[in-house]
């Protein structure tokens, strides 16, 4: 698990965040004229338990879970962010790339220990005590590959949380603001690459499994959900179970896919077809529009949201 890598990449986020978190911390310290002293043994809605609540969403990928200790401000950002950011985004709480089974324990003082079991590995993250002062709290986390028993995977950072509302929300990682307003097109436009390759990999996957279906039923499927995997049973001509669930529902990663049947039959082999994969949101999820026809010449263009054609150019 290259914990140090990710790390180093979270903190790449502007310098002005951290001017904001100062801002943010001093008007807190303000708000009180009481001293500042660290707090006592943390509550069951205290910081600490807020911060356990949230690294067992980021490691299972609840989003909804996840988003419930989001500030307002940054929930409604997170919200509109595609959600292959989203879950971007949660990766960078547990330095996991797939989604995990979360567990909790508690070490000799009696602070929570977050493991995150994958397939391809797990974390394990220690929770310090809670330093709050009026209504902001830090805390030292530390998080290790589990299978590290000498410590050499170890990667200490703070966490901030601010009280909102009476409840604890998220505020920084290390020295980085969690300001998602200002950076959310940044997040999207990252994964929109992705998005796009993952799009014309599902197209040839519908065309394949067009002409499986084809080669089955001496005929073209009715639609994109005739390809998908029957509710019970066995496959069958309205469900073949050839593509995935999502893929039938005409929709994955930021992408609709749209199937049609040139022609005025859909029977035999020289019956074509046509498929297109088109951005759910353009600028967001992807840029280019595709376009593929049945002798599997691919093609794409910036459409602005359009959908593409057999005008469009050429691709690889």
């Amino acid at each position: 698990m290259n914990v140090r890598k990710n790390i180093l990449a979270a903190q790449t986020i502007a310098i002005a965040a951290l001017l904001l978190l100062l801002v943010n911390s001093a008007a807190a310290q303000e708000s009180s004229s009481s001293p500042t002293t660290p707090s006592a043994a943390p509550t069951a809605t205290g910081p600490i338990a807020a911060l356990r609540d949230l690294l067992t969403a980021a490691c299972s990928q609840s989003q909804n879970d996840f988003s419930r200790f989001l500030t307002a401000r940054n929930k409604e950002s997170f919200n509109r962010m595609a959600p292959a950011a989203r879950v971007a985004f949660m990766k960078r709480f547990v330095l996991l790339n797939e989604p995990g089974t979360p567990s909790v324990t508690a070490n000799p003082s009696g602070r929570p220990i977050v493991r995150c079991d994958t397939p391809a590995g797990a974390a394990e993250i220690q929770i310090g005590g809670a330093d709050t002062r009026d209504n902001v709290a830090f805390m030292p986390v530390d998080l290790r590959d589990a299978t590290d028993t000498t410590g050499a995977s170890s990667i200490q950072v703070n966490m901030g949380l601010v009280r909102e509302n009476g409840d604890w929300k998220i505020l920084s990682l290390g020295l980085v603001l969690l300001d998602l307003p200002s950076l959310e097109l940044e997040w999207d436009s990252a994964e929109a690459d992705k998005n796009e390759q993952a799009a014309i990999e599902a197209l040839k996957d519908i065309a394949v499994a067009v002409e499986a279906y084809r080669h089955k039923f001496t005929r073209l499927p009715d639609s994109l959900s005739s390809l998908g995997p029957p509710l019970r049973g066995p496959a069958n001509a309205t469900a073949a179970g050839l593509v995935e669930a999502d893929v039938a529902a005409g929709m994955k990663n930021g992408y609709s896919f749209r199937y049609v049947i040139v022609g005025a039959s859909g029977l035999g082999a020289p019956a074509k077809f046509e498929l297109s994969a088109t951005p759910l949101t353009y600028g967001r999820t992807g840029h280019r529009s595709f376009f593929l026809d049945a002798v599997g010449t691919l093609r794409g263009a910036d459409r602005h949201g359009a959908v593409g054609t057999s005008t469009d150019p050429r691709l690889p």
